[in-house]
């Protein structure tokens, strides 16, 4: 590994990630004499803490999304409800069984076609859907790799396989990587585990699956109940306050 490196356009690192188009200096390591030191990554708002565990979100604190895109989405189509039945906050059973794997995309499809009384098409009520979902920046990708390198990292997502199609391809089309699994030790889906958060369950299955204790653990999310979720286990947590700007990236600092 190579010390003090000034690096400009595609680079991929040592795991295979490529960073893009941009100025990036890494200084992974520094050697004097026989004895090399590791810039140690720490999370700014608990230095004092022992944490050598992280589970981040992924909508919100990984990709950027907007919920309002899919409410704004589906009112153009003519469902001028939706947002009644489906926000950040709360929404209905069957977003849910989505979430937990529990029903099929068509299932889905035709469970909105009956909410709004509308003969949808398959694709009109997809890209409806899936409007909510932006973008992965690239300095929040290249920090995530840098933190794998120096905790056990995990991810817990309310998702679902629509969602997750998407939001995959965008990621190979964009930077080569195979799914949102390079970087994190294990993650954990939500339509795959058939749990969601804030559900007890999903937080025990992360912890007593990888032998974490929860006092040594962190957990980022932006939704406020789900954060709820985590401390009832005792797990450290962070509100991630998108609305008053921030972000993982402006949250993690190396000493």
């Amino acid at each position: 590994r190579c010390s003090n490196r000034l690096s400009y356009g595609p680079k991929k690192t040592t795991r295979g990630f490529l960073i893009g188009l941009q100025y990036y200096i890494f200084v992974p390591e520094i050697s004097t004499a026989n004895t090399v030191f590791m810039q140690k990554i720490i999370f700014k708002p608990y230095r004092h803490l022992n944490i050598k565990n992280i589970i981040f979100d992924l909508g919100g604190v990984i990709i950027n999304i907007d919920y309002h895109l899919t409410i704004e989405a589906f009112k153009k189509l003519g469902f001028n409800n939706f947002d009644t039945v489906f926000t950040q906050a709360s929404q209905l059973g069957i977003f849910d069984q989505l979430d937990k794997g529990l029903v099929s995309h068509e299932e889905f499809r035709n469970y909105i076609r009956e909410l709004s009384g509308i003969p949808l098409n398959n694709n009109q009520i997809d890209e409806a859907w899936n409007a909510m979902l932006l973008d992965f920046p690239v300095e929040r990708l290249s920090l995530l790799e840098k933190i794998r390198d120096q905790y056990r990292t995990f991810l817990l997502s309310n998702t679902n396989q629509m969602h997750c199609e998407v939001y995959t391809k965008d990621l190979q089309a964009t930077y080569g990587v195979k799914d949102l699994s390079h970087f994190f030790e294990k993650a954990y889906l939500s339509h795959e585990i058939g749990m969601r958060k804030p559900d007890r369950e999903a937080f025990m299955l992360i912890l007593n699956e990888n032998n974490l204790k929860p006092e040594e653990t962190l957990f980022i999310d932006d939704t406020e109940q789900h954060i709820e979720g985590a401390k009832k286990v005792g797990i450290n947590t962070y509100y991630l306050r998108l609305k008053e700007g921030e972000a993982i990236e402006k949250l993690f600092v190396t000493e």
